[in-house]
């Protein structure tokens, strides 16, 4: 049996969607898309990426995070159809960015991005998303403004699913090493189980066979001017997250396949998720973090999970008993998945040898940390800059300002 059907890659396939499966469904919800759309646009931009980037690079796209308020903005002005035509422009958006790094090359971004930058910028991309994992974990929604399970349950629950992923993780033998993601979701659900906080009402309703409820697009410049913007966040931060799996794995996919290819990987994925009523695609970093947690960097391993998250979109009891999984499994999960992400960054920064006692250095740093992780915005309700692409835009431009270190000009 070829080693792309086996099963092990392809449990390993399934456990990748586990641990997307609470971002991927709660941009939808929070949104007021359908969550099966969400689904099927996230396994068909992943199949999508995979082929642009010729099945290279092992990441998964879903539902992105910095969409969700422009999504719900852009929805109360001008209306879903028209939201989703926008964000089809913003997938265009990422295409011309594509072309242009085609045209002038990697080297260009080595220049614009070098270690000092793209060590912290990852280092935010897990470190940012820290609040989340907690808030999940102590049974909260992901922005903390509602308590889904009672607190003296989801604890219990979180912690028992935390500690079986890294158990399972440091001490499990052959396969079960490859499925920490499984065994934490499997012993947390045990518990909600015993626990009583499961609620199976969506699965007696739901039916076993039904299409996703897509909706067609609608184009208003208004709306597009209103969206294209937007796109400056997700593209910085799908540089980080291609930076950070290419640390992971050893090898550079900046340079292949491409970050051109990977950047139209991404704008195919979102404009093919908004043409059917879907988010907005972006690369995972919850699925970086999995990736170097199980040491599996076979993209064949995505391409199993793309092709079961479009599968389950159409089985609506089997997606009904998927959003039942209760956030604090997922939170408990997400604690060690986010921090996996920092370590990456923090790795970029020793591998490179940067001497954080430079002023310059440390001020970079410094600017990218505080800014990112404390949530600094800049601009209004319409444009704002804030989290990665503000702490990214800064450290670029003092990266560019700042005269070299001591150290870098006697080189």
């Amino acid at each position: 049996m070829s080693a792309a059907f086996s099963p092990k890659t392809i449990l390993t396939g399934a456990q990748m969607l586990f641990v997307a499966f609470g971002a991927l469904v709660l941009v939808p919800l929070l949104t007021g898309l359908d969550a099966n759309v969400a689904l099927f646009t996230a396994g068909a931009g992943t199949l999508a990426f995979q082929w642009i980037t010729r099945g290279q690079v092992p990441v998964f796209l879903a539902s992105s995070f910095a969409f969700i308020a422009p999504i719900i903005a852009c929805n109360q002005l001008y209306g879903t159809a028209a939201t989703m035509g926008a964000l089809m422009a913003a997938g265009g958006a990422y295409m011309i960015l594509s072309v242009l790094v085609r045209l002038k090359g990697t080297d260009m971004l080595h220049r614009v991005l070098p270690p000092v930058v793209v060590g912290p910028v990852i280092m935010v991309i897990g470190l940012a998303l820290a609040p989340v994992a907690v808030n999940m974990a102590m049974g909260k929604s992901g922005d903390g403004s509602a308590q889904l399970v009672a607190y003296d349950h989801a604890i219990w629950i979180s912690m028992l699913a935390l500690c079986a992923t890294l158990l399972t993780a440091v001490f499990g033998k052959g396969i079960w090493r490859l499925v920490p993601i499984l065994a934490g979701v499997f012993v947390g659900y045990m518990c909600a189980l015993f626990l009583g906080v499961v609620e199976f009402s969506a699965v007696q309703q739901a039916s076993w066979v039904a299409a996703p409820a897509f909706t067609a697009p609608e184009f208003k410049w208004q709306a597009i001017a209103f969206m294209i913007p937007v796109a400056i966040a997700p593209a910085i931060e799908h540089i980080g997250d291609m930076m950070a799996i290419s640390h992971v794995t050893g090898k550079d996919f900046l340079k292949k396949p491409g970050l051109h290819r990977t950047l139209m990987g991404d704008g195919v994925a979102t404009t093919l998720a908004a043409s059917v009523g879907g988010p907005p695609n972006t690369t995972y970093s919850e699925v970086t973090g999995a990736v170097m947690l199980t040491k599996n960097f076979n993209p064949r391993v995505m391409t199993w999970t793309a092709i079961i998250a479009v599968v389950l979109a159409f089985i609506g009891k089997m997606g009904a008993v998927l959003q039942t999984i209760p956030v604090p499994v997922m939170g408990g999960i997400m604690i060690l998945l986010f921090g996996s992400i920092a370590v990456v960054g923090l790795k970029t920064l020793f591998k490179a040898h940067i001497d954080v006692s430079e002023p310059r250095n440390l001020v970079i740093i410094a600017l990218i940390l505080v800014l990112g992780i404390g949530g600094m915005q800049i601009g209004g309700n319409e444009f704002a800059l804030q989290g990665v692409s503000l702490c990214a835009i800064f450290g670029i431009l003092l990266n560019l300002i700042l005269p070299p270190a001591q150290s870098e000009s006697q080189n």
